[in-house]
């Protein structure tokens, strides 16, 4: 009975993974079906030169490198913001609080581009002047920072409060149960919404094109306008943020799986 009953366990798993091999095959023929046609649309529609191609695509694919140290740089000065904004949401302390809600009041409620002109066209009015570099950075980082305050918020105060007051009972200072206890179990749930901004803010980072920045929209812009081809410029300017989207949502979904697989062993040594 015990053979039959493992027999049949396998009989039903091979089924399974039968039908997952069939299911990926579907899925990839449709995603190579879908490529193919949106290839055939762009070259037979628009007329593609080739030489035009390859004296466009590279001129454009070095706007990657500003692209990547822009949304860098942005996602770290928005994480720093956003670690002193959930503290000042969670302060006791009337004036900090006040100071943390008006970061997310002022910089949620005003559109992205008009902080990035600001920092571009408004600032040097007032004697600073910046590098469009230093604008771009400082503008995405504040604003995605004042989204980002509440998401750090939410994974502060998702760590059970039993974990604090035991924190409490064996002595610890709030200092000392914030980072050795709260702070490592809020960074776990923290970091999908982190990698989440971190790709999104890659395609905003397009933006920064208007106080121009030679990333990759501008030099698509650029070398379109130049030679009357926009639409095919943009084209390989949507084909490149495509390609990074998935790169960078491949890496995220790859740590979170990291860090499942690390909950999972400590539940199970627990």
């Amino acid at each position: 009975m015990h053979t039959d009953a493992e027999l049949l366990a396998k009989a039903v798993a091979k089924d399974e993974a039968r039908r997952a091999a069939r299911w990926q095959l579907r899925f990839r023929l449709g995603w190579a079906a879908l490529l193919g046609l949106l290839a055939a649309f762009v070259f037979l529609s628009l007329n593609v030169e080739v030489d035009f191609l390859t004296r466009a695509t590279p001129f454009i694919i070095e706007g990657i490198w500003i692209t990547l140290a822009v949304s860098s740089a942005s996602i770290v000065l928005a994480t720093l913001l956003a670690a002193l904004g959930a503290l000042g949401r969670l302060s006791s302390n009337a004036v900090v609080n006040a100071i943390a809600s008006f970061y997310v009041s002022f910089f949620r409620g005003t559109p992205l581009i008009l902080q990035l002109l600001v920092w571009y066209l408004a600032l040097p009015q007032v004697g600073i002047i910046l590098d469009p570099i230093f604008c771009a950075i400082g503008a995405l980082g504040m604003n995605y920072g004042d989204f980002m305050t509440e998401i750090f918020r939410a994974g502060i105060q998702a760590v059970p409060l039993g974990q604090r007051e035991a924190a409490a009972a064996l002595g610890m200072s709030g200092g000392t149960a914030f980072r050795r206890i709260i702070a490592p179990q809020a960074f776990r749930i923290i970091v999908p919404a982190i990698g989440n901004d971190f790709v999104a803010m890659l395609k905003d980072s397009a933006l920064a094109s208007t106080v121009a920045l030679h990333e990759i929209v501008w030099r698509a812009r650029n070398i379109g306008q130049k030679e009357f081809k926009t639409l095919q410029t943009f084209i390989i300017a949507a084909m490149i943020y495509w390609t990074l989207t998935i790169v960078f949502t491949a890496v995220q979904n790859r740590i979170e799986s990291r860090l499942a697989a690390g909950d999972r062993n400590k539940a199970v040594k627990g």
